[in-house]
């Protein structure tokens, strides 16, 4: 087991498919900013995502995306987005 922050992470929540390493399913974004904030981009910015706001783009990214402080970072991004 290793510890992230308050949350105790578990080996069996984890596993390795096509190179990607999976938490629920969801594909685990490393601590690089540049990457976190082009996954929320896309989610965000994109017509699909359509400036959907704090909770619609959280949702959008935790569809298929996972890292620890997301939500934190979602807030952050969109409280910065000038057309919101």
């Amino acid at each position: 087991m290793k510890w992230a922050g308050v949350k105790m992470l578990r080996d069996e929540e984890w596993r390795e498919e096509n190179r990607l390493m999976l938490r629920d399913r969801k594909v685990y974004v490393p601590k690089d900013k540049k990457l976190r904030v082009e996954v929320i981009w896309l989610h965000h910015d994109m017509p699909v995502g359509g400036h959907g706001r704090q909770w619609k783009t959280t949702e959008l990214v935790t569809r298929n995306f996972w890292w620890p402080g997301v939500t934190k970072e979602v807030k952050k991004y969109v409280e910065g987005c000038d057309v919101c």
